[in-house]
């Protein structure tokens, strides 16, 4: 072995027993509420990515939509081949510079949000998408404290993911991970319309 080969192993031992070290401390287990935002493309790529995780390992899923719902997606037409599995609610009617209707907009996230709440409530789904529920937060389509306090009433093993641009600082505060999504480069700013199997 050269040096070079040697200091890299010696240099991922002291890694292995570091990490190692964490793992060991690491033994809560409940349920997590992540939120993925930030300007960048992914937040709700990534939740669904979660979505294919948890019914890999058995795990009941709803997810709800917000603001989305005037085109079908790729997620949504995968997703609703498993109707035992994945409770699928898209619920809203496009996005807000194509509705132009506030007060509709802001009814449709209500309508949305009273299907969170069920599926919040049972104690069968271990994960519960909220997909741009951040936009209704952002616009005041809902009342934040109450947004809150339902996710925190929670059953103890629930996880639940929260997306869209915008997340309000108390939500952030309120989650246990928060990813943001940072905007280096999009196809679209070349003009490069939106395509099937990467933006839907």
């Amino acid at each position: 072995m050269d040096a070079r080969d040697a200091r890299h192993k010696a240099r991922m031992q002291r890694k292995k027993a570091v990490v190692d070290a964490k793992i060991a401390e690491a033994q809560d287990e409940y349920g997590l509420l992540l939120v993925h935002t930030g300007n960048g493309k992914g937040k709700s790529s990534s939740a669904f990515g979660m979505v294919a995780r948890a019914l890999g390992h058995g795990i009941k899923v709803g997810v709800v939509q917000f603001i989305k719902g005037a085109a079908s997606t790729g997620e949504e037409s995968f997703f609703r081949r498993f109707p035992g599995e994945v409770r699928y609610h898209v619920m809203g009617e496009g996005f807000t510079w194509e509705t132009q209707d506030r007060q509709r907009d802001i009814a449709r996230a209500r309508e949305a949000w009273a299907v969170a709440v069920e599926l919040l409530a049972d104690p069968g789904i271990g994960l519960v998408v909220l997909d741009e529920l951040n936009i209704a937060l952002k616009y005041g389509y809902l009342d934040l404290d109450g947004v809150l306090h339902d996710i925190q009433s929670r059953p103890l093993r629930q996880h639940v993911v929260v997306t869209g641009r915008g997340a309000p600082l108390e939500l952030i505060e309120a989650a246990d991970t928060v990813t943001e999504m940072t905007l280096v480069k999009h196809a679209f700013k070349a003009g490069v319309k939106a395509q099937k199997g990467v933006e839907f």
